[in-house]
């Protein structure tokens, strides 16, 4: 069951990521999943980090950082993917 829930909010923080981060972004739907599975760990890890520990009830601070972390990443990996597929492009048209 950890997995699907970790599927689950990947997804959701993807999509999350995917509506702050400003202009069009050309990521496939999977790979914002995985960025935002990805984000979900590291915003854990840095909660941890910083002290903040889960609580009774929901967790506001984890989550903030695991959102913050998703739009980081998200950013990131769909710069590269858009960069990646660009140069595949030119380099087919060559």
């Amino acid at each position: 069951m950890g997995w699907l829930w970790a599927i689950i909010v990947g997804f959701v923080l993807g999509l999350i990521a995917k509506a702050v981060i400003p202009g069009k972004q050309h990521s496939p739907l999977w790979l914002t999943t995985i960025c935002g599975i990805l984000g979900a760990i590291v915003g854990n890890s840095m909660a941890r980090g910083f002290g903040v520990e889960e609580t009774p009830g929901f967790d506001w601070g984890r989550h903030i950082f695991q959102l913050g972390a998703a739009i980081v990443i998200v950013f990131i990996v769909d710069m590269l993917y858009t960069s990646m597929k660009r140069k595949r492009h030119e380099q087919q048209r060559a």
